[in-house]
């Protein structure tokens, strides 16, 4: 018997067009879309949907993002298909935590508008910086800067592939710093923050004020924390890790490694494009990947379980 996770992107695989076909052909799909409307006071349909720079701006991507992807839940669900854990990349840890029965939809929607807000306004625009540091260990990269101020490592995505933030002239500088030392290459994000830094730990706290009024459960379904790489199955641990998550490491690999060791064999990518699927060729390319990105995916996917 398999054991199946499901897990989730995040900022950054926004597309135009994500979602149109779940709530254009399902009922589960357009109530989620509906709900989102409602709860934020714009159409999100008209976000998602139509071409318009909206969408790449963290206060709002991150709303279409968390929306989108629930949509998608609810459609695999109602075909029977179920988890046995939940993880998400960052942002994603609001599906999964919606998958594993610890949030309502309506409270991850909400969360995450204000999140995206908090997140665009804790750092002006041109302070901050991130950039991707490619085939280099993460052990070596994380010696490099180590006594560097102002840069940390952001993402730990599979091997080959990390990300660093922080502030833009420790980022550059960290950048040939890394390039010298046998990086194959760096590359600057085109990111609106310095997220999953230090300098984010002020929208953290924010973030804490927010989720005050949130009601989270114990999960129904174990999911694994960005901050840790472990199952939170404690909704006491809920909060505090969603604080330190906006300004930590986001531990991704690690936890698909944690996923792994559990007997984990099937991973099902919900939410547009396939950022981590390629991800995990890296870290196991063993296991079974199925993605969710359009409506006819979900016949494949109920299909190949």
């Amino acid at each position: 018997m398999s054991r199946i996770a499901f897990i989730y992107p995040g900022q950054g695989a926004q597309v135009c067009g994500m979602g149109q076909d779940f709530y254009e052909q399902t009922e589960e799909g357009k109530q989620v879309f509906d709900l989102a409307t409602d709860l934020l006071g714009f159409s999100v349909p008209e976000l998602c949907f139509t071409e318009n720079d909206r969408l790449d701006i963290t206060e709002y991507t991150q709303a279409a993002m968390v929306t989108t992807s629930i949509a998608m839940t609810r459609v695999l669900e109602s075909r029977g298909v179920k988890p046995d854990v939940t993880a998400g990349l960052s942002l994603g840890e609001y599906c999964a935590l919606y998958a594993a029965g610890v949030i309502s939809e309506a409270a991850a929607i909400s969360t995450v508008r204000q999140r995206g807000i908090l997140m665009q306004e804790e750092v002006p625009a041109g302070q901050g910086a991130m950039a991707a540091v490619l085939a280099m260990d993460a052990a070596a990269i994380e010696e490099v800067i180590k006594d560097m101020d102002g840069v940390q490592i952001a993402n730990y995505n599979c091997p080959g592939q990390i990300v660093i933030s922080g502030k833009k002239e420790a980022v550059e500088e960290a950048c040939g710093k890394l390039k010298e030392a046998g990086a194959k290459r760096t590359v600057m994000l085109n990111v609106s923050g310095p997220f999953h830094s230090r300098m984010l730990t002020g929208a953290g706290e924010k973030l804490g004020r927010v989720l005050e009024s949130v009601e989270v459960h114990t999960p129904v379904i174990p999911y694994v924390a960005n901050v840790t790489a472990a199952y939170v199955t404690d909704a006491a641990e809920v909060k505090p890790l969603l604080m330190k998550q906006v300004s930590s490491s986001v531990r991704w690999q690690q936890s698909v490694e944690t996923m792994l060791a559990d007997g984990v064999d099937t991973f099902i990518e919900i939410g547009p494009g396939k950022t981590l699927a390629g991800f995990m060729r890296k870290i196991d390319r063993t296991v079974k990947v199925l993605n969710i990105e359009k409506l006819e995916d979900v016949d494949k996917v109920v299909a190949q379980l």
